[in-house]
């Protein structure tokens, strides 16, 4: 893969990257589209990376429809599809750490997280050697933690965030969706509606933020991990089940009094439909 893309970049290519961990939905998707207008070679990397799960976590069960995402690639527009077996030696010993921005959040839930996810997109970049690489908006610390590393470590990528995809009902689009049951999936419908909710006229972020924990405990179903305001967007995760989601939308940090847009909408899945 890193001969590969060095040879593109000799040849003055521009290439994109879209890592994800595979399980691929209509929001990744999405990001290949996206980088498909944005340079001359997209390179998306299937990984399941086993550093950012904690040890009560799904790595073991975690999605790997691996011939489908292949042909989900294809069909994409996917130059290269990097699936490397392991990115770690047997005595691996290295980590990148971010000490500010991956504390909150999820930082706070599932320690060392983003140590995971730091070290594997470090170790990416240097293979895959994009000029740009496209996140989902979806995983808004993961974005600002990644931004931070490519400004501090000075890699030479430049980082671009696609706005969240949601189905139709509105759920956030995300590979985990898939063990939602039914019920349960009727129930993490009240996730972005509370979240949404809790933004609109409310008095400033701090306000959304107490608005947006009394109705998450009030919402049947839902069990609150956490719910923080963070560089202007109004952030949470929820247990739904034993299924952890997460979920942002934009809040000012003063008052607002208008309605926050509706974003990009995906058809509901067979298994969700009523």
């Amino acid at each position: 893969m890193q001969r590969q893309a060095l040879v593109w970049k000799r040849a003055g290519l521009r290439i994109v990257f879209v890592p994800t961990m595979g399980a691929l939905h209509e929001g990744h998707l999405g990001l290949m589209e996206r980088a498909r207008k944005m340079g001359d070679c997209v390179v998306a990397s299937i990984y399941v990376n086993p550093v950012q799960f904690g040890p009560r976590e799904d790595f073991s069960k975690y999605p790997r429809p691996v011939e489908q995402d292949r042909a989900l690639c294809r069909a994409a527009g996917v130059d290269v599809l990097f699936c490397p077996t392991s990115l770690y030696a047997p005595d691996d010993s290295t980590r990148v750490v971010e000490k500010s921005l991956s504390l909150g959040r999820c930082g706070r839930s599932r320690p060392g997280h983003f140590d995971g996810v730091t070290t594997v997109v470090a170790k990416l970049f240097l293979i895959v050697q994009p000029d740009v690489a496209v996140f989902g908006q979806k995983d808004a610390q993961q974005c600002d933690v990644i931004e931070r590393m490519v400004r501090d470590l000075c890699f030479p990528v430049k980082i671009v965030r696609a706005p969240i995809r949601r189905d139709l009902r509105g759920l956030a689009l995300s590979s985990r969706n898939a063990y939602l049951k039914p019920d349960e999936y009727a129930a993490a419908l009240a996730f972005p509606r509370i979240l949404r909710e809790a933004v609109d006229g409310a008095p400033g972020a701090r306000g959304a933020e107490k608005k947006a924990r009394r109705l998450l405990a009030a919402a049947p179903g839902l069990k609150t991990d956490y719910v923080e305001w963070a560089a202007g967007r109004l952030c949470a995760a929820v247990f739904c089940g034993t299924t952890r989601l997460i979920d942002n939308v934009p809040c000012p940090q003063r008052a607002v009094r208008r309605k926050i847009a509706k974003v990009a909408s995906v058809p509901i899945p067979a298994r969700h439909r009523a």
